[in-house]
Formats: structure tokens, C-alpha cells, sequence
């Protein structure tokens, strides 16, 4: 049963959201802020956390930074604003999914399985989409059974979109996770890289494709 912290200073919406995420066979554990929250993660190892951005003493976007690398699960933001800015700067947090208040409590409940379902890729060193398989362990990646040899960028890259189909990464958090946080080139360096990636792996053949999501970054969608 996953374990799911809902981090909220409306008490209306976190029984909301708690009681739909146990209707769907969810363990829920409650916390009113960020520093409410940071205490019962010291007891508490949950699979996915949804935290509200606005709220008092810790808010969202503190308690997102302060998560940082110490605690490696998915996060879903809720939030009452809905700007661009705000989508950003919760992806540079390490935020993997967003949505605005009021939200329709069933998308709630099929992200949260989203995000789960990509967690679990994510930790796997396999993984398997359209036509190809990738294996980190050895660098390894075939389409269609063929083997193909990509540069070890490339590679980290692609790897790193699969990983989280359907999840956005901003250049920047690209950038500073693939590249390093003291990288001096260009943005732009993202740009080059996706290009060689679309040119190598055409959707047509290879069942799924890079999007490009305008103001944001990238996300790799699966082709049904």
C-alpha cells in the first residue's frame, strides 16, 4: 500500500484529497505545512508527497528545496496559480507534476498513479519504451533489436526522459543534473542534444517522441 503525504494548510483539502487517495487503496499521512511536514518524514518513508505551494511558517516551494536530494520521491505541487513562472520554478525545485486549484479530485487520484508508475521506472536500470530498451548499467540501448551507439550525453539524456515519460524537465534542471551545477555553456547546449535525439529516433518507427513544451522544457511521450 503506498504511502502518500498530503501537505496542506486547508483542512478541507486535505481530507479531500485524503479521503479519495484512500478510497484508491492509498495510506495517507497529513501535514499542515512544511515544517509539520519535515517532522513526520523523520518517521515516516512515503512513496510520493503533494504539497500545497502556499502555506504558512514552510510553504511549498521551502519545503521542495529542502527535500532536495535527502529524500528521493515524486512530488505533485498544488497550487492556485497557474503562471508559467510558477510551473518553472516548481521544476527547478524538483517538483515532477502540477496542478492548479480547484482540481477534479479523479485526475488528482490518475496522476498520483502516474507518478508512482514513473517512479518505479525510474528506479529500475532497464527500462523499456516504444521500440527500444535502454540498460544504464552498460550503456547499452537497442531499437527494434538493433543495437545502437549514442555518445554518452546523449545517452544520459534520452535515458533520463525515459525514465519519466510524460514528466517536463526544464532546461536548467537538465543542465545542472546531467551537466553539472558549474556547466558554463549555453542553455542552447539542450536544444543540440534533443535535435541529434529526434534525428536518431524518429517517432514513426520508434514509438515515442520528444515534445517540446513551449516556456518549460522537454518530455518524452509514449505513442500509443
Amino acid at each position: 500500500m503506498p504511502k502518500i503525504v498530503v501537505v496542506d494548510d486547508d483542512a478541507n483539502i486535505r481530507e479531500l484529497v485524503s479521503l479519495f487517495l484512500k478510497r484508491d487503496g492509498h495510506q495517507v499521512v497529513e501535514a499542515v505545512d512544511g515544517v509539520d511536514a519535515l517532522d513526520k518524514l523523520e518517521a515516516v518513508r512515503p512513496d510520493l508527497a503533494i504539497i500545497d505551494v502556499m502555506m504558512p511558517r514552510m510553504d511549498g516551494w521551502a519545503l521542495c528545496s529542502a527535500l532536495g536530494g535527502s529524500y528521493d520521491f515524486p512530488k505533485l505541487m498544488l497550487t492556485a496559480k497557474g503562471e508559467t513562472a510558477h510551473k518553472v520554478r516548481g521544476l527547478e525545485l524538483g517538483a515532477d507534476d502540477y496542478m492548479v486549484k480547484p482540481f477534479d479530485p479523479p485526475e488528482l487520484i490518475a496522476r498520483v498513479k502516474a507518478l508512482l508508475r514513473r517512479f518505479r521506472i525510474a528506479a529500475s536500470q532497464r527500462i523499456e519504451f516504444g521500440s527500444v530498451v535502454m540498460d544504464m548499467s552498460d550503456f547499452r540501448i537497442t531499437a527494434d533489436g538493433e543495437a545502437i551507439t549514442l555518445p554518452p550525453r546523449e545517452f544520459e539524456l534520452l535515458f533520463k526522459l525515459a525514465s519519466y515519460p510524460g514528466k517536463t524537465f526544464a532546461r536548467e534542471e537538465l543542465i545542472e543534473q546531467l551537466w553539472g551545477v558549474n556547466y558554463e555553456g549555453d542553455e542552447r547546449t539542450v536544444d543540440v542534444h534533443i535535435k541529434r535525439l529526434r534525428d536518431r529516433f524518429p517517432e514513426e518507427s520508434c514509438g515515442f517522441r520528444i515534445a517540446t513544451v513551449r516556456g518549460l522544457g522537454y518530455r518524452l511521450e509514449i505513442l500509443k
